[in-house]
């Protein structure tokens, strides 16, 4: 599975999922896309989203989107945070369908 981590996400959790296929926003030259913009370009290349920003599933509408937007609920978006995630985060990955959103929580 193809990944795009959000800017807000530390690059280093990219090293523990895995088998896939992940690069964050700016590895792909994204920095500073609103959401929306952000959302429709991943779209085109990438099954999922990894994202902090809770508010992203108020904000757009992902029904029509051919991507998945997983968000990690955490205290912080510091990696020592988002790290015991990460086993959860597999696994709603490996069930993840385009155009819905899936909260992952400790």
């Amino acid at each position: 599975m193809r990944l795009l981590l959000d800017e807000c996400v530390p690059r280093r959790l990219g090293h523990h999922l895995a088998p896939h296929d992940v690069q964050t926003v700016q590895q792909v030259g994204w920095g500073g896309l609103e959401n929306g913009a952000l959302l429709a370009r991943a779209a085109a290349s990438f099954d999922a989203f990894v994202t902090v920003d809770q508010g992203i599933r108020y904000q757009q509408n992902l029904a029509g989107l051919r991507i998945c937007v997983v968000a990690l609920v955490a205290r912080s978006n510091d990696i020592r945070d988002l790290e015991p995630l990460v086993p959860k985060l597999l696994i709603a990955l490996s069930t993840a369908r385009a155009g819905e959103m899936i909260r992952v929580t400790a």
